[in-house]
């Protein structure tokens, strides 16, 4: 890289195994993982079961995520929404049951093969994630690294990324001279650099200012809106889920605009027939035409105890989710 430039790339270090050095297999090619087939979720749990010290925390929980869906998990501390997505991106392996993404039986797939799939999900962590030692702009484009990308290509694409979350003045800040709120911004341009199928958040908006939660949620709807990513989002805050179902990106004037359908938009076959206390979700086999961009899953004592839009949810006549709503943050 000429002196001045603002990027530098790293090698051999994984994102995934932080603070770790190694060798790592060339990257596949992404039509491996992204093609998706007509009538079949991006995403599928069938029957998953896992547990840890003879306690189930998942117990037979199967539910689906279309193409261009954002699935919201929510639920009390413990109940396993993070572990969804350690399972989703084949971090954990079920104790029963199967785990589907892009096509791939991700509970079967060998250790070096799961480094390859890995590359091609975007991952926003609660806490950002982000090297100190390095700039921003090393952050954000260190992964293309690993996939042969051509030096001009990464400048480019890191500065469309940064601008894409407001931040490209800051570009060769380190993340300790940014705010809380900054370093999120920064997680989800690192996710969204190279334009995956998928994107996993991780309470994206934990411990940030209301503020600040409400441009993280707007970066979220742009990136489902304009992009067309498909996400499983964790969140205890009730309000991450209303705000992704009753707005969205409008790419005509670049503005977020109330959704009209005010979260309660077309549905899957298998949303719709499930959007009720007590039911799992996924077991209806849907074939997956028009629906809500936005879903929300509640887990409760290791099952799906309600899926389906958001404004049902708030509109439930159920003790619980009354309750769960009115102690929520």
């Amino acid at each position: 890289m000429a002196h001045g430039s603002v990027l530098y790339r790293p090698h051999n270090i994984c994102i995934y195994n932080l603070g770790m050095t190694r060798d790592v297999p060339p990257a596949a090619p992404r039509e491996k993982y992204s093609e998706t087939v007509p009538g079949e979720p991006l995403i599928s749990f069938k029957d998953v079961r896992i547990g840890f010290d003879e306690t189930d925390v998942l117990q037979g929980i199967s539910f689906d995520v279309w193409p261009g869906e954002t699935k919201v998990l929510l639920g009390e501390s413990g109940t396993g929404k993070t572990l969804i997505m350690k399972l989703a991106a084949g971090l954990l392996r079920p104790d029963a049951g199967r785990v589907t993404v892009m096509g791939q039986d991700v509970g079967d797939m060998p250790e070096k093969e799961l480094l390859n799939f890995r590359r091609h999900i975007g991952f926003v962590f609660q806490e950002g994630a982000l090297f100190d030692s390095m700039t921003v702009a090393e952050n954000v484009s260190f992964r293309m690294d690993e996939e042969n990308v051509n030096e001009s290509e990464i400048e480019t694409r890191v500065r469309e990324a940064l601008r894409f979350v407001e931040l490209e003045p800051a570009i060769e800040k380190y993340p300790g001279e940014l705010s809380g709120g900054m370093r999120r911004r920064v997680s989800i341009a690192r996710a969204l650099v190279d334009s995956p199928p998928i994107v996993f958040y991780d309470s994206p908006t934990a411990g940030l200012d209301p503020v600040t939660c409400q441009t993280i949620i707007s970066l979220i709807l742009r990136g489902r809106d304009s992009q067309g990513v498909t996400s499983l989002l964790a969140t205890q805050r009730v309000q991450d889920a209303f705000g992704l179902a009753n707005f969205r990106f409008d790419k005509a004037t670049g503005h977020i605009a109330r959704e009209k359908t005010n979260g309660e938009a077309p549905q899957s076959p298998a949303t719709a027939s499930a959007a009720k206390t007590g039911v799992d979700a996924g077991a209806s086999g849907a074939e997956g035409p028009e629906f809500s961009p936005t879903n929300v899953l509640v887990l409760r004592s290791g099952k799906i105890y309600f899926e389906g839009p958001a404004n049902e949810l708030l509109h439930s006549s159920d003790e619980y989710l009354k309750e769960f709503l009115a102690s929520a943050e």
